[in-house]
């Protein structure tokens, strides 16, 4: 959804570098029950009770060893029909102009989210979650185990 008009007033948007700078793989598929942005929470509290999965790749089956033992996992994963050229955005819920920085929007130059998931069940290659606030056949691109001890700011 780069560029093109559909700007909200009072929104500004910046030239796109023409190349990348680095190649990511994407280790798999998140499932959720959203499949328009209209429907889809805009955090992981809005999710409630939603339970996702995630299909990882078989390739990286063996990078699972251990992970059921958490609680909580972090699922870094990339927004890919998110628009990447706005600098300035106006948000629905406060209709004040802030930068882009500042919010967590999906749209920005690297539409790369992390959300901390109650991880629920691990498997073969699919992990239940509950928690994530994305559409529906968004790509991973990393998981991670979320430690209170070393996460958590108010440690």
């Amino acid at each position: 959804m780069e560029g093109g008009d559909d700007i909200r007033p009072g929104e500004t948007r910046t030239e796109l570098p023409p190349d990348f700078d680095a190649g990511l793989y994407f280790i798999g598929t998140i499932r959720t029950p959203w499949r328009n942005r209209a429907d889809c929470p805009k955090n992981p509290r809005e999710a409630g009770d939603a339970v996702s999965t995630i299909e990882l790749d078989p390739r990286y089956a063996n990078a699972l060893a251990g992970l059921e033992a958490y609680r909580h996992i972090l699922v870094l994963y990339f927004m890919d029909r998110a628009r990447r050229d706005l600098v300035i955005q106006v948000p629905r819920h406060s209709g004040v102009a802030q930068g882009t920085f500042a919010l967590r929007s999906p749209a920005r130059p690297n539409p790369i989210a992390v959300s901390v998931v109650e991880l629920l069940g691990v498997e073969g290659t699919v992990l239940t979650v509950r928690g994530l606030d994305c559409l529906d056949g968004t790509p991973l691109l990393d998981l991670k185990p979320y430690r209170p001890a070393v996460d958590s700011p108010d440690r």
